[in-house]
């Protein structure tokens, strides 16, 4: 089974693109499932842990799925089991506050916190701000016109869960800044990991990540905007800069990012 888990907006359509071209290569299917999630978007529930296990314990041998899980014990243990490939992809926490407002305020008006980002919050630098420092649940709640069961945390507090990952050798942790750098080697990464937690290719390695190469299509993805990497920069005020700053404390570095605020 090969997994792509993600923090959200950090490249799941990318990496799960990549996955589907899985497909052509040897036993993979797509599993038709929906993505298998920690908090439900359209009510701001975080989901139990026994329903998070039910919708993995779905997944059957060679299927492709994904999703934006918690490094919690027993789902570490599920997604680390044998014949599991798992996947974990990060991207530039300040490229994914960015991301967040756009996907927030523009691309998805069911999710729970639309109204507030898109009515609420006045502009962007008001949204962006809200993506780094987070936003309480009662102001979330009165945009919403319904309860909503969980406040905004602030970045550092939604990347602290999945942070565990990184520490699981038996999943391979990804950047999508590796996709735009050098995306061959980024991608002969993925097959290898899939090799080394049993996948048998049918074709050659150079065969395969030419395959792997042409399944993504970021038209196919419905979030995608620009797929670049360091758009922060453009979109940081300083205000912003030092607001992150304040709330991130050493994220950056502990995600393997530099904290090159220049």
């Amino acid at each position: 089974m090969l997994f792509a888990n993600s923090f959200p907006k950090s490249g799941t359509h990318l990496l799960t693109q990549v996955l589907q071209g899985f497909k052509r290569l040897g036993p993979a299917v797509d599993s038709g499932l929906p993505a298998v999630v920690t908090f439900d978007g359209f009510t701001g529930r975080k989901r139990s842990l026994d329903e998070i296990l039910t919708d993995l314990e779905r997944l059957l041998p060679g299927d492709i799925s994904y999703g934006h899980l918690h490094a919690s014990p027993p789902i570490v243990e599920k997604l680390c089991g044998a014949g599991m490939a798992a996947y974990f992809i990060v991207r530039d926490p300040r490229d994914v506050a960015v991301s967040h407002v756009h996907y927030v305020a523009e691309m998805a008006p069911n999710h729970i916190h639309h109204r507030y980002y898109h009515e609420t919050l006045k502009n962007f630098d008001q949204r962006l701000e809200a993506s780094i420092a987070g936003a309480p649940a009662e102001a979330l709640a009165q945009a919403a016109g319904k309860p909503v069961p969980e406040a905004l945390p602030d970045i550092r507090q939604r990347f602290e869960p999945f942070i565990p990952w990184m520490d699981q050798p038996e999943v391979l942790t990804l950047r999508f800044e590796d996709f735009a750098a050098n995306r061959r080697a980024a991608l002969l990464m993925v097959l290898d990991h899939a090799i080394r937690r049993g996948f048998q290719p049918a074709v050659s390695a150079e065969k395969a990540v030419q395959i792997l190469e042409a399944s993504i299509d970021p038209r196919r993805s419905p979030t995608f905007r620009t797929g670049k990497t360091g758009g922060w920069r453009n979109n940081f005020s300083p205000r912003h800069r030092a607001l992150f700053r304040a709330v991130a404390g050493d994220l950056l570095e502990r995600l393997g990012y530099e904290d090159d605020d220049g």
